[in-house]
């Protein structure tokens, strides 16, 4: 064995190298060509590194990409140019659930397409799968397109497609289901509601949709209703319903004229609401039509003006009329005449034809005035029977006279009413401006006091107003004034006039008529004060306390002697006449067979069910009911069936001169046997002579009263009347026992 030489120790880079280290090989020296391949090694490692680094951070924009969509509420996914699968977001996968076990990176999207027809997941494809898928592939590669695919689970989803630059595909996937279904329930409530609807294009007006309701409303056809547009339904050239202020949300109805297919006019109040109608800025109309409420406004407008029966001007528009032709005259210097019309005895053409015939004939005679007046001249109806002419350029009276004899004479010609023939005349009251008034309720007061001095003094002619006039016309209100006190502080008093037994020649009862004690003008008599109760409705008041006073009266008289107390109709029309005499009666104690209440035929010729209702049950009490003024009416004979009458009394006015008129014997003579006939007493009003009295006893006439046997006597007298009777009876004829 070769022996081992001990070795120095070397050194390191010249330096020594300590005893028990390693030793270190020195670096050797490179060359040129080694250098070159250390230095790519480094570069190589360089470029490792930055693409490690690259590729971290597509992989994190990778990830922010993905979380990025995965957020996104709409499916997204990317195809590649052969459509296969790169990426996808999880609404997507959520969207196709069914077929999202099949999504992967390189897989074909028709390939899905293919196994989601397999298992019925498109409906809309059963029966014809190939065409379908045909042209759901071709759709894909478009360079834009959009559709909507119908679900097996009824789901709704809205595609859309785009090519990108490097033949791939972008894809866009929401569900509209819940979309679809508010339009589903939009169309229904469209189509099938019964508010005519129009959609129409917010710009320029074109009608984009309608529903039945508004085709049938307008008379057009659905397509041909589609072929117009809002501006061709509107009656005249306007802006578009929509148009003005509001919100474009919603407005409020708004008035419209439309024209329907056939040209008539249809009053619509609008209402419009903005939308979207297939991707299209529009604005659904609901169209209400007020034609008949616009009617029945323009009619509500004019009744209000006018009168409703003959549609001439009512008294309101009579005032402004009048005060537009006063203010025309103060400008110039003609004179105006204001003429109040009152037509003669129409309450008995009324009571004896009916309101009908009544109603015609106001109509007619409206028409009448109106065709003999010129253009600018102006006629009202004032009342029931009372109308109003007005005439300007009148410079005299004696115009306004040959103005009102002409509408006489029009008047006067009789009036063909159906089957009646019906004759009435007019009396005319004439107020001048600016004489007798500078306004228009000054003017036809006057005027309506002339009217009154007319038909008191003259019917059938014309008179003018007169300074006097308003004076009486004050003296008559202050007349209504003091006997509405009288009648409050229980002043008037009823005196009576006895009814004598013509046979006996005794007092079988008195009549109640009253009697006005004033303080100042004596005792009034009744023809001053009852036609002024009658017009103001004070006779009610009157006729209560007349009743009330008469029976309380006759109780103290004796039990054979009865007391009659006449009744206005408009105590009857007011429906009480029987708790009134219920009310008296019991309060005295007077028996009802002693009372007699007298009413006129007027009231029976009414054919009133309430008033021949109330004659029955005062008749069930025991009162007796008497006809008054029997023979004044025009059908008295005929109503006589209407109701069983205890008593007739023949008007005084065929009994005045009985004894020389050969007529009234004769109508009296005929009421006599009418009266035996029925059973009805018959008593003559009136009587005045002894001729007259020897008249009516050789007839057969069953009472009388009159000035003949007494005037009417205050209560205090009765009594002592009555007694004189008892006395004289005692040993003298019947003759001689009547009153003197």
């Amino acid at each position: 064995m070769r022996p081992v030489r001990p070795t120095k120790p070397k050194k390191l880079n010249g330096a020594p190298r300590a005893r028990g280290s390693r030793p270190v090989k020195p670096t050797p020296k490179l060359g040129h060509r080694n250098l070159r391949a250390a230095a790519a090694v480094d570069e190589i490692a360089g470029k490792r590194a930055e693409w490690e680094a690259a590729i971290a951070d597509a992989k994190k924009a990778h990830d922010r990409l993905m979380e990025a969509i995965d957020i996104l509420p709409e499916g997204i996914v990317f195809l590649d140019s052969d459509g296969r699968y790169i990426l996808w977001n999880k609404k997507y996968a959520e969207i196709y659930n069914r077929s999202s076990d099949l999504f992967a990176p390189g897989a074909r999207l028709q390939d899905t397409i293919r196994v989601g027809v397999a298992r019925g997941d498109y409906p809309e494809a059963a029966g014809r799968e190939d065409a379908w898928i045909a042209e759901r592939l071709d759709r894909l590669f478009q360079p834009s397109g959009r559709h909507e695919q119908r679900l097996s689970d009824g789901r709704t989803i809205l595609i859309e497609e785009r090519l990108t630059g490097d033949g791939g595909i972008i894809g866009l996937r929401v569900d509209i289901t819940e979309l679809k279904q508010r339009e589903e329930s939009f169309r229904l409530l469209f189509d099938g509601n019964p508010v005519p609807m129009i959609v129409c294009a917010k710009d320029g007006g074109r009608v984009l949709g309608v529903n039945e309701a508004a085709a049938q409303h307008y008379g057009y056809s659905r397509a041909a209703f589609e072929q117009l547009s809002i501006r061709n339904l509107q009656a005249y050239e306007s802006e578009p319903p929509w148009a003005g202020q509001q919100s474009d949300e919603e407005q409020a109805a708004r008035t419209w004229k439309h024209v329907r297919a056939d040209g008539t006019l249809i009053d619509l109040a609008i209402y419009s609401r903005h939308l979207v109608h297939n991707d299209e800025p529009a604005v659904l109309l609901a169209l209400m039509d007020i034609t008949e409420r616009k009617r029945a406004e323009a009619r509500l407008a004019f009744l209000a003006q006018h009168d409703a029966l003959t549609g001439l001007p009512s008294r309101n528009l009579l005032r402004q009329k009048i005060d537009d032709k006063l203010t025309q005259m103060r400008r110039g210097s003609e004179k105006m005449a204001v003429l109040v019309l009152g037509l003669d005895n129409f309450k008995s053409i009324n009571d004896t034809l009916g309101h009908a015939v009544g109603d015609r004939l106001l109509r007619g005679v409206g028409k009448r005035l109106r065709s003999i007046l010129r253009q600018e001249d102006v006629v009202a109806r004032l009342n029931s029977d009372e109308f109003a002419i007005v005439q300007g350029g009148q410079a005299r009276p004696e115009d306004a006279a040959q103005l009102s004899r002409r509408l006489l004479e029009a008047i006067a010609d009789p009036f063909l009413l159906d089957t009646n023939t019906v004759t009435i005349g007019a009396t005319i009251g004439i107020a001048m401006a600016p004489n007798d008034g500078d306004d228009a309720e000054k003017l036809l007061k006057n005027a309506d006091m002339a009217l009154s001095r007319a038909k008191t003094e003259t019917r059938g002619t014309f008179s003018y107003f007169e300074s006097g006039m308003d004076a009486r016309a004050q003296s008559r209100r202050r007349v209504e004034m003091e006997l509405r006190d009288a009648i409050q502080n229980d002043v008037l008093q009823p005196h009576y006039q006895p009814l004598i037994d013509l046979a006996t020649g005794r007092i079988t009862g008195f009549e109640a008529l009253v009697r006005w004690p004033h303080p100042e003008r004596g005792m009034i008599p009744p023809s001053e004060f009852i036609p002024i109760a009658e017009e103001t409705g004070l006779i009610s008041a009157l006729g209560r306390a007349m009743l009330r006073q008469a029976c309380g009266h006759a109780a103290r008289w004796p039990d054979e002697v009865r007391v009659a107390v006449n009744m206005s109709p408009l105590q009857f029309r007011a429906g009480n006449v029987l708790s009134l005499v219920m009310d008296a009666l019991k309060q005295s104690g007077l028996p009802a067979s002693r009372l007699e209440l007298e009413i006129t035929e007027t009231l029976v010729l009414e054919k009133s069910g309430q008033v021949l209702a109330t004659l029955h049950a005062l008749r069930a009490l025991g009162v007796r009911i008497s006809m008054d003024d029997f023979g004044t009416g025009y059908s008295s004979l005929s109503y006589l069936r209407s109701f069983p009458f205890d008593k007739i009394k023949v008007d005084q006015s065929f009994i005045r001169d009985l004894a020389a008129n050969r007529e009234a014997q004769a109508i009296v003579r005929s009421i006599v046997s009418l009266g035996k006939g029925l059973g009805v007493t018959i008593t003559a009003e009136g009587v005045e002579t002894e001729a007259e009295l020897r008249c009516l006893r050789a007839e057969g006439c069953h009472e009388a009263q009159g000035y003949l046997f007494s005037r009417p006597r205050p209560n205090a007298e009765i009594i002592g009347l009555l007694q004189a009777q008892r006395d004289a009876a005692g040993g003298s004829s019947p003759g001689n026992a009547m009153v003197a």
